[in-house]
């Protein structure tokens, strides 16, 4: 590997809100993470283990978020995957029996696909987590963590608050992966300076910045964004290489957009007829999107002109957009090789739900990309940012400039006229909680677990999510109660705290609901955090 010329960093950020509600047996917005586990991590997980199997040398990082950990390891919510994939087997059975011949060899793939989901889930037992802990173990991939609840940390006033979003974080992660993260993903790559000194302190290496975040510190770096460099509290930044992104993200310009790919946007829910698909929609009976989709892209047509999805055109389809991406980094390194001296670093930062569950084959395009650097090429090689630390240990220190990775880079999606309001409330209930922590130095009983659930509380209102999709348009009804509930359920529990007279039922109904974190303790809304 180190005769190669330059090195590829792939990185994919896999998060999804806090969504889990055993108040209802039938919750829609829980189809999120169900849809995001049969189309995106399962298949990432299928990947991985062939590569490996097959002795092909990959890396990537990944982030696991701790809300979507915490919706992995909960019994309840595999019990309702397994639920949700074993209706989903069930549909696509009928339709493989009864397609048309047009349709036929679509749904003969959905049969397989989800046959393999079930396959997988039901060996590991459920605990999809234990196979990408066999992944890092092997060292295949690095797993990093991100902010305990996604919480947008600029836009946070007191560094106790942010430091309670990085303690969580880094706890939740050892109980789930038996060691301590070495990397971060910060909330929507949100920076601000001083954020470094808290990620050193908490025992960090490395994080991710957007281009401009590293382009436009100071002093302007040495290497653009193809090396990281060192902040001044000593951690290092990663910087994500736009030539990469344009080329996967753009559903115009990219890759995703071809013709061959399925079409995101015609569903089966809507298609088949109604009796046929009610068993499988929600128990309000509304038809809605459930996943299965038998069209292809086609082109700039109407939705009822697309032509039928052939699955083997856009397995092509991904083999050869594969090709193009490896033969453009072999281009792009070599060029890169011969203005530094040092082997260039390309960092490419995706979510990971673009694979799989916006682009279908995104999962069928990443495995191509592995198998192709190993076999078609010896111009670079894939690293982890661990191995790449530990290869150039010595990096330009940099104050990177506040910035995100939102649209026009800064914090303007998190903070507009469509979510301001959630501000002042996230603050006041932030400081009443960094008030109580610090007071109650060694509280017991009872009262431990209101002040534990009230930190709880905290952390699930201060998610970007809620204000992310408030700005969005989507799903804002159910943004907006959910932090109005967040604030309603700690400002009850504080002034039940206060008054010496907890309500015993109203608590553990929270603890019922709200069971993020399960080992959490308050003290890390304080200065000094949890004393060991």
């Amino acid at each position: 590997m180190s005769g190669n010329k330059g090195l590829w960093c792939l990185v994919l950020h896999a998060h999804l809100p806090y969504i889990r509600h055993p108040e209802h047996d039938d919750f829609l917005e829980e189809d999120w993470f169900f849809e995001a586990v049969t189309e995106t991590y399962i298949p990432i997980l299928l990947f991985s283990e062939r590569l490996l199997k097959e002795g092909v040398r990959f890396r990537y990082t990944i982030n696991l978020s701790p809300p979507l950990c915490g919706m992995m390891k909960d019994p309840l919510l595999q019990s309702r995957y397994k639920r949700h994939l074993g209706k989903m087997i069930d549909l696509a059975e009928k339709e493989a029996a009864r397609a048309q011949p047009a349709f036929h060899p679509v749904a003969k793939m959905y049969e397989g696909k989800l046959k393999a989901c079930r396959n997988l889930f039901e060996r590991c037992g459920g605990n999809l987590l234990s196979v990408f802990k066999d992944l890092q173990d092997a060292g295949a991939i690095e797993i990093i963590t991100c902010c305990a609840t996604h919480g947008y940390l600029p836009l946070m006033t007191d560094d106790r608050a942010r430091a309670a979003q990085v303690r969580a974080a880094v706890a939740d992660y050892e109980e789930t992966f038996g060691r301590k993260p070495r990397g971060i993903w910060l909330a929507e790559c949100a920076y601000s300076p001083g954020v470094d000194a808290i990620l050193r302190k908490e025992g960090i290496r490395f994080f991710f910045l957007d281009t401009h975040g590293i382009l436009y510190g100071e002093p302007r770096p040495k290497y653009g964004v193809f090396a990281p460099v060192i902040t001044p509290a000593g951690t290092a930044a990663f910087a994500r290489d736009m030539e990469t992104a344009h080329q996967v993200w753009s559903a115009e310009q990219g890759y995703p957009g071809d013709a061959r790919y399925r079409e995101f946007y015609r569903d089966l829910g809507y298609d088949l007829g109604y009796d046929e698909v009610k068993p499988y929609l929600h128990s309000d009976g509304v038809r809605r999107n459930i996943g299965m989709k038998y069209f292809r892209i086609t082109g700039k047509t109407p939705m009822d002109q697309k032509e039928p999805y052939n699955p083997d055109w856009a397995r092509d389809a991904a083999g050869e957009h594969a090709g193009n991406f490896v033969f453009n980094r072999t281009q792009q390194v070599q060029h890169l090789a011969g203005l530094m001296d040092r082997q260039p670093l390309v960092v490419s930062m995706y979510d990971a739900e673009l694979f799989g569950h916006w682009w279908y084959e995104g999962p069928d395009f990443l495995e191509y990309i592995f198998k192709k650097i190993h076999y078609d090429q010896n111009v670079f090689d894939c690293i982890t940012p661990v191995e790449y630390l530990d290869r150039y240990p010595t990096n330009q220190m940099i104050e990177p400039c506040a910035s995100s990775w939102g649209d026009k880079g800064y914090y303007e999606v998190w903070l507009n006229g469509a979510n301001d309001w959630v501000y002042r409330h996230l603050h006041k209930i932030t400081d009443k909680m960094i008030h109580l922590a610090e007071r109650e130095k060694n509280a017991q009983g009872t009262r431990l677990r209101a002040l534990n659930q009230m930190a709880r509380e905290v952390l699930l209102a201060q998610a970007s999510d809620w204000a992310f999709l408030m700005t969005a348009g989507s799903a804002t009804q159910y943004s907006c109660k959910r932090t109005k509930d967040h604030v309603h359920r700690f400002l009850t529990l504080e002034r039940e705290f206060l008054s010496g007279s907890l309500n015993e039922s109203f608590l553990h109904e929270c603890e019922w609901k709200d069971n993020i974190f399960p080992n959490i303790n308050y003290r890390i809304f304080t200065h000094e955090g949890v004393l060991s």
